[in-house]
């Protein structure tokens, strides 16, 4: 329900997005950021972590990482289950 809010917000908006509230841990912060965020505020996750100064990092590499994904453009959703790796003859040049 959160996310369903946030991308309505992210695509009506006309202005930068910072998302703040619910990023607990880095991989939210990723998921922000490939949603369309423009940026995340963790300052409290940090803070409050075991050990920050690793905290800290482990949010740089998934903030790089969500913006990374983003900008390379996820590759197109199905509804339903189909092969997408090409296999054909790979058992008969495995023999």
């Amino acid at each position: 329900e959160t996310r369903a809010m946030l991308e309505i917000i992210i695509q009506q908006a006309t202005v930068p997005v910072v998302i703040d509230a619910g990023i607990g841990v880095p991989s939210h912060a990723a998921q922000a950021l490939e949603m369309g965020a423009d940026a995340v505020l963790v300052n409290t996750a940090i803070a409050v972590a075991d050990d920050p100064v690793n905290m800290a990092k482990a949010f740089r590499l998934a903030v790089e990482a969500g913006l990374l994904a983003r900008q390379s453009g996820p590759g197109s959703r199905s509804h339903f289950a189909h092969a997408t790796s090409p296999l054909t003859g790979f058992l008969e040049a495995s023999e």
